[in-house]
């Protein structure tokens, strides 16, 4: 089965609660992109990527939150 990447045109993207806001490494990701966080990097928004299910990203932030 082929799987239908999201059209991101459209997505909304916000920076990470945890970026610094003085222009280091930060992520930005979409929250409007049902049943997939696009992640990106904010130095380059019109590079790649990446998808994650949106269960795989919410075990990660569980995970990170956790201190794993």
């Amino acid at each position: 089965m082929r799987s239908t990447r999201p059209d991101l045109m459209a997505a909304v993207w916000r920076k990470s609660t945890y970026s610094d806001g003085g222009g280091g490494d930060c992520l930005e990701l979409a929250d409007d992109i049902p049943g997939t966080v696009p992640v990106r990097d904010s130095k380059n928004p019109s590079g790649p990527t990446l998808l994650f299910p949106t269960a795989a990203w919410g075990a990660f932030v569980t995970g990170i939150r956790g201190g794993d």
